[in-house]
């Protein structure tokens, strides 16, 4: 018989799966007058969530090519300063959205350039890029909310925001999409081959001719772009920027790429995965804001949740090794 920790191994994503749909079950009956089930809450719970785990999907190949971003929650907010300024300024939100994306490229690039080419970790660097773009961010913005109304764009508006018969929100469809896109990339385009390579063991990866400084570069635009993506959505969803934007969403992004079965360590991980992972972690926040709990009691589940992931990351990579 096989044990738990080879099932897990073997069928990580199933056990994912089985993690989300045991929550979602136990949510639905527990909570309370129903809360978690009624139409308003998913609705609400898919529209934030994806934005939420659109970021994921780009932070979590991230780590599997071995580098972490610790900006992500200050990109977001620089980025959304950008799509506001813009739009403030008279642009078609088409044109300052696609100026945002390229913003979000550009600190993917920064954060990839330092990280490849100065042999920073990326810890260090991204760390010293979120404390530069939220700074930045606060300096601009004077730490005051900007309105963001883009209604009148009614076509722009439901792009990224209106509701399909009512029920199903464009932002799960943008992150629906952005899953199958990736899931294609990484695991059916040889570039995923060098996504996995590289973090595995990009010594070895060189040696068979990848290029992992470019792929690494390209992992942190990637996230970058996604980012800024989600940026400009929330920015239309909200009808507002906000300095605060993407605060604390560092341990959230790290926590939910983990729960999804993405190694610490690189190498190892998948786009299904990563995708049940982000909305595993929405639907525990969703359901600590049901019960009405302090916020406190949030990065505490994030911590307590991330700790369990890690360790049973550990458990599957020593099965790994002595089944090798």
């Amino acid at each position: 018989m096989k044990s738990a920790g080879s099932v897990f191994l073997r069928f990580k994503s199933l056990g994912v799966l089985a993690i989300f749909v045991v929550l979602v079950v136990l949510l639905s009956i527990f909570s309370h007058d129903n809360n978690f089930i009624r139409l308003e809450n998913i609705r609400n719970l898919l529209s934030y969530g994806s934005e939420f785990g659109i970021i994921v999907l780009g932070a979590g190949i991230l780590m599997i090519v071995g580098e972490f971003d610790l900006s992500i929650g200050s990109v977001l907010a620089v980025t959304s300063l950008v799509f506001t300024l813009l739009f403030k300024a008279g642009l078609n939100p088409f044109l300052a959205f696609a100026i945002t994306l390229a913003a979000g490229l550009v600190t993917g690039l920064i954060n990839g350039l330092i990280t490849v080419k100065a042999k920073i970790l990326s810890f260090v660097a991204t760390l010293g890029a979120m404390m530069l773009w939220r700074g930045t961010t606060l300096l601009i913005s004077s730490g005051v909310q900007m309105p963001a109304d883009t209604s009148s764009y009614k076509a722009f508006t439901f792009m990224f925001i209106g509701n399909i018969g009512g029920v199903i929100p464009m932002q799960a469809v943008w992150f629906v999409l952005a899953m199958i896109i990736l899931y294609f990339l990484v695991h059916r385009h040889r570039f995923g081959n060098w996504i996995f390579a590289t973090g595995d063991n990009s010594a070895a990866a060189r040696s068979m001719c990848i290029n992992t400084d470019a792929v690494k570069i390209l992992a942190f635009m990637l996230v970058g772009f996604l980012t800024a993506f989600a940026a400009g959505m929330q920015t239309v969803h909200s009808a507002a920027f906000s300095s605060r934007a993407g605060t604390g969403w560092e341990l959230r992004v790290i926590a939910a790429s983990v729960v999804g079965g993405t190694s610490l360590l690189g190498g190892r991980g998948s786009m299904v995965g990563i995708f049940l992972g982000a909305l595993i972690i929405v639907v525990i926040e969703n359901a600590l804001t049901i019960a009405r709990l302090p916020y406190e009691w949030t990065y505490m589940v994030y911590g307590l949740v991330l700790m369990f992931a890690a360790l049973l990351d550990l458990f599957i990579e020593t099965r790994k090794l002595k089944s090798a």
